[in-house]
């Protein structure tokens, strides 16, 4: 995966229209998304303090879209002291604005501002895994063409991974590490996936999906709180070499993806800002609402395709935001929550214009009837508006825990997400 996406002549190296050819994000889907993240860049600022120098920094940048968006949208005596950067495996778009940095790599470490990464996580690399017929995890193998062979049993991290984040039902056994305790093929989380925004799949229930709540009496990582609608971790622990019992009869063909690799690649992104806010957007699932069967799938020309790694294809499985969050939890409070619920807190709600404006003034009731229906298609629970949104503070507030963001009366979108309002029913224990 990693070199059909990054390697010489990988997808995402090459020249020309880029993702926006072959898939469509919020950053496509309409101009109001680059405005809110304009929104959520000025709150930050103002709860930085407005330093001399504030950084944007977009992760996963395409062709520069939603930057390019964000500095048009931005006051321009904010956008004067902005210091733009996208980070992308692609050279640097011809005609791009000349504020904007470019790179392969985060610029530097004691950034302050906003780290954001739109459906970058879902590209970072990850193994599938799968069950054989005596429920043994192994590592499945792919060939150029897309064919598929089981290969080693998973073990080390990503087996201890696995255990905590994603068990493979009641019998599945990784190499050194135990049986799964909960969810699994027994929890209500298979199923094929609904088919989104742009092709892009929202398992269902998964990724923040609104029928799912926290358990009672599931307990979060520290700091960690999970917004409306998203499941909390629950720190199931596994005693290394359980095994299955004899006779329990294990389904083959249980897929998985360990987190690992995302979990450190978030981290690591984190660990670039010195105060203040990073995001990660990203169809994503939680602890009990594992697929099956993995997620594993491939994009081309704005289909669907199979996930075939020979380069000409975006490669992309959903990710474990819950884990992400829980590598990150060190740098202070975190939010999971949906996109739907974060664009709302961010003034955006696509409200359909009063009728009486189409008599008054034909134009502007149709540019905000377009308006709404923009608006809409991002927050539409279904598809878009299910992406789950983490956002992990890092020295905000006075005593660098972010408590104070949530009683800010000049940053309200910020507060709503990072306070009370962004709790909801999907609150897990502390």
């Amino acid at each position: 995966m990693a070199t059909a996406l990054y390697g010489p002549g990988g997808f995402y190296r090459s020249a020309g229209p880029g993702p926006a050819a072959h898939f469509r994000t919020s950053v496509h889907a309409s101009p109001l998304y680059a405005r809110a993240v304009a929104r959520l860049l000025t709150e930050v600022d103002t709860v930085l303090g407005t330093p001399p120098a504030l950084d944007f920094v977009d992760i996963g940048a395409g062709r520069g879209e939603l930057l390019t968006g964000v500095l048009a949208a931005l006051p321009p005596a904010t956008a004067a002291r902005v210091r733009p950067y996208g980070v992308e495996r692609a050279p640097r778009p011809e005609g791009l604005d000349a504020r904007i940095g470019w790179g392969e790599e985060i610029p530097g470490h004691g950034l302050t501002g906003l780290l954001f990464a739109n459906e970058w996580l879902d590209n970072v690399p990850v193994d599938v895994v799968e069950t054989d017929a005596e429920g043994v995890a192994r590592i499945v193998l792919v060939a150029p063409d897309g064919s598929e062979r089981l290969g080693e049993p998973v073990s080390g991290a990503d087996a201890e991974w696995l255990a905590r984040w994603w068990p493979m039902g009641e019998g599945a056994v990784c190499s050194g590490t135990g049986a799964g305790a909960g969810g699994g093929v027994g929890s209500g989380c298979a199923g094929a996936g609904l088919r989104g925004a742009a092709g892009r799949r929202v398992e269902p229930g998964g990724g923040a999906g609104p029928e799912v709540r926290a358990e009672p009496g599931v307990r979060a990582e520290p700091g960690l709180r999970a917004g409306p609608g998203v499941l909390a971790e629950p720190g199931v622990q596994v005693e290394p070499g359980l095994r299955a019992e004899p006779g329990v009869q294990v389904e083959p063909g249980l897929r998985a993806e360990p987190g690992t690799g995302r979990d450190a690649a978030w981290a690591a992104a984190v660990s670039h800002l010195g105060r203040g806010l990073a995001v990660a957007v990203d169809y994503a699932h939680s602890a009990h609402t594992r697929p099956a069967f993995g997620t594993l799938t491939g994009f081309r020309a704005g289909r669907e395709v199979a996930p075939v790694p020979d380069g000409t294809t975006d490669l992309t499985a959903h990710v474990a935001l819950d884990a992400c969050a829980a590598a990150t939890a060190h740098h202070g409070p975190a939010t999971l929550t949906r996109q739907r619920e974060a664009l709302r807190a961010l003034g955006l709600v696509g409200s359909r214009p009063p009728l009486s404006l189409a008599s008054t003034d034909p134009a502007a009731y149709v540019r905000a009837l377009a308006g709404a229906g923009e608006a809409s298609e991002l927050t539409d629970p279904a598809g878009l508006g299910g992406f789950g949104w983490l956002l992990q503070t890092v020295g905000l507030g006075a005593d660098g825990t972010g408590t104070a963001v949530r009683a800010m009366p000049d940053a309200p979108g910020l507060s709503a997400l990072l306070g009370e309002e962004a709790r909801g029913e999907g609150e897990a224990g502390r």
